[in-house]
């Protein structure tokens, strides 16, 4: 495989990944940052901890889906992440229940 075509590959890996992520972001409650990954999560717990003056995060995700082209999977049932690095948790926004402009409820 040339490296034109491994790009070629990652590139549709890639576009594949972010129409995925596009279609299911509206069933999730969270987006979560860390160093390694992101995530999309229905429930989240972040707790600092203390090893020895170190601080640390774990943070508990559950009804989680990973943003990783490489993972065959990327629905999770629980997620767990220890790490020494920032954490960025924030909230998706739910606009409301919206009806078709041509449905039997249409003005």
């Amino acid at each position: 495989m040339s490296a034109e075509d491994l790009e070629k590959y990652e590139t549709e890996m890639e576009l594949s990944l972010y129409r995925e992520y596009r279609d299911i972001v509206g069933q999730f409650a969270y987006v979560v940052e860390t160093e390694r990954r992101f995530y999309l999560a229905n429930a989240v717990d972040v707790q600092v901890r203390d090893a020895g003056g170190e601080v640390y995060f774990e943070v508990a995700m559950s009804d989680a889906w990973v943003w990783d082209m490489y993972r065959p999977a990327r629905f999770v049932k629980n997620v767990r992440v220890i790490t020494f690095k920032d954490v960025n948790v924030e909230e998706l926004d739910k606009p409301d229940l919206k009806l078709p402009d041509d449905g039997p409820f249409a003005g």
